[in-house]
């Protein structure tokens, strides 16, 4: 059974760093990709970025994408979701969420979820 908890969010200023990180519990998502989505007030929930199952294939949003850097240790059974430069934008709270069937860039490719942290950018 995957369960994922996140953590790492906060509030951070313009320009500035944070790093969130997804555990699975269950110990069982080292063979599952992973993805973060985001979701702000009043929005839908997309996409922010994907590591498949070994590592070795990254996929970002083009609205974080050289800002943002996504990866796994799969010894510690945990992804982690590097954001720098952060903006105003990025204000939102971010889930995390496992595949076992490949996972791609929509939220309904993904049956496990976290319940998500709270990122904040002030200006």
């Amino acid at each position: 059974q995957v369960q994922l908890v996140e953590s790492g969010g906060g509030l951070v200023q313009a320009g500035g760093s944070l790093r969130l990180s997804c555990a699975d519990s269950g110990r069982t998502f080292s063979s599952y990709a992973v993805a973060w989505f985001r979701q702000a007030p009043g929005k839908e929930r997309e996409f922010v970025a994907r590591i498949n199952w070994s590592g070795s294939s990254t996929y970002y949003a083009d609205s974080v994408k050289g800002r943002v850097t996504i990866s796994r240790n799969r010894a510690k059974n945990t992804v982690a979701l590097q954001m720098n430069s952060l903006k105003p934008e990025d204000t939102a709270v971010y889930y995390c969420a496992a595949s076992a069937v490949g996972g791609g860039t929509s939220l309904y490719e993904y049956a496990y979820w976290g319940q998500g942290t709270q990122v904040t950018v002030s200006s």
